[in-house]
């Protein structure tokens, strides 16, 4: 089932995301600042989607606005629990935030992701769902670390 976060899923969380082996700890540690910000101050710009199963916390999506934009939007994070990859899941849960963004009015969904090797599969999977590589920034992250911006438009221009 796919639902908004509550407070209690924030430990939950955290360790969905270590599990992936994606994360520095010092990423972490920004997650849980993200969370407690969201959670003091809910704002409207801000969206928190997760899968929640039978076992708990699956998997979560964090998408934002772009300020200054007309309905572009980040997808900020979008994690499964390990174990449960190559299920569909992410696919849904990405499906799902495209959808609620289209409904509400968004036009471009963009995401953003090492280069690293690690990252190979991530990538895959974002072509998969149809975005396309949109920009790279070398270094970005640091020495040998690129930025990919991948983009997919949402809906047609208004």
């Amino acid at each position: 089932m796919i639902r908004p976060i509550a407070p209690d899923d924030t430990t939950a969380l955290i360790a969905l995301a270590d599990a992936t082996g994606l994360f520095e700890p010092n990423q972490l540690e920004e997650l849980g600042e993200i969370l407690s910000d969201y959670f003091g101050n809910n704002s409207n710009s801000d969206r928190f989607w997760i899968v929640d199963d039978d076992n708990g916390l699956v998997g979560v999506a964090y998408c934002e606005m772009e300020r200054m934009t007309d309905a572009t939007w980040n997808l900020q994070l979008i994690a499964i629990r390990p174990d449960r990859q190559g299920q569909g899941r992410g696919a849904n849960l990405l499906q799902y935030v495209e959808q609620m963004l289209t409904a509400s009015g968004g036009r471009v969904l963009l995401v953003e992701t090492s280069g690293l090797p690690d990252f190979e599969r991530t990538r895959a999977f974002y072509r998969k769902c149809g975005y396309d590589e949109e920009a790279r920034i070398r270094d970005f992250y640091k020495a040998g670390d690129d930025k990919i911006v991948y983009r997919k438009a949402l809906s047609a221009h208004r």
